[in-house]
């Protein structure tokens, strides 16, 4: 009996020292185990952010209405919301072809783009927009055609200037076209409180001058407003922020320059 105990706890360790080798053989060194920090990365890579032509300084929109906005001391501004762009170089008119240094910029895809728009805008590698506007440039100012530009050229703070047609308000009298007084509505005065009055000599000159200031069609006219602020900046949804008014109604095209 105490022959066979001895054989099997003999055997019973001879099986634990074979399992114990199996486990270091098998186990990663530290020299040979490579670590998971090191074959991830440890840093993301930026994507490269677009490069702005500084020569850039104009921009065609759509007048989308008005808003409030409110600054970090919570003043209230009023504000007009512009989505300006993305615009496309359609043509550009240098001193020597043209004898101006000049950019065509277009607006706005046009799908139902007549056969010369067409020609036009495909011999300036370019799509067909529907809204084109020149602005001059500086003889040295660099373009290339069809270069993209969006609202990323300006920056909040900055004073623009903005130009659009105004409301038009069909036919109007001289008290609400230019502001008169009218008449006096007493002392013996009869249907003249809203009328211009005396337009002119008799004999002399007998006739009109030109300029004189008549009755006729209110509005629709090129109106431009100067060092309106920038207030906001929607680089996603193009949207410019204006403090103030901007001429023309809502959905009307302007033009934003610096």
């Amino acid at each position: 009996m105490n022959e066979e105990k001895e054989n099997i706890n003999k055997n019973l360790e001879d099986s634990k020292a074979e399992n114990k080798s199996v486990k270091e053989t098998a186990a990663p060194t530290e020299e040979t185990a490579a670590p998971a920090e090191e074959a991830a990365p440890t840093e993301e890579t930026a994507a490269p952010a677009e490069e702005v032509n500084p020569y850039a300084k104009f921009l065609l929109g759509t007048k989308i209405g008005m808003t409030n906005i409110y600054s970090e001391a919570g003043l209230q501004f009023p504000a007009t919301v512009i989505e300006a762009g993305p615009c496309f170089i359609s043509q550009i008119k240098t001193n020597e072809n043209d004898g101006y240094s000049a950019v065509q910029i277009g607006y706005m895809f046009d799908r139902k783009a007549n056969k010369p728009k067409k020609n036009h805008f495909s011999k300036n590698k370019c799509e067909p927009m529907k809204y084109m506007k020149e602005f001059k440039i500086d003889s040295d100012d660099q373009f290339v055609l069809g270069e993209k530009i969006d609202v990323k050229i300006f920056s909040e703070g900055e004073y623009v200037t903005v130009s659009g047609v105004s409301k038009g308000k069909g036919f109007a009298g001289v008290m609400k076209r230019h502001g008169f007084s009218g008449g006096r509505a007493s002392h013996g005065k009869n249907s003249v409180m809203r009328k211009p009055g005396s337009v002119g000599a008799g004999s002399d000159p007998s006739r009109i001058w030109k300029g004189k200031k008549m009755p006729g069609r209110y509005g629709g006219d090129k109106v431009t407003c100067q060092n309106l602020e920038i207030l906001k900046i929607d680089v996603e949804n193009n949207l410019l922020f204006i403090k103030g008014a901007v001429p023309g109604a809502n959905n009307n095209l302007v033009s934003v320059a610096i």
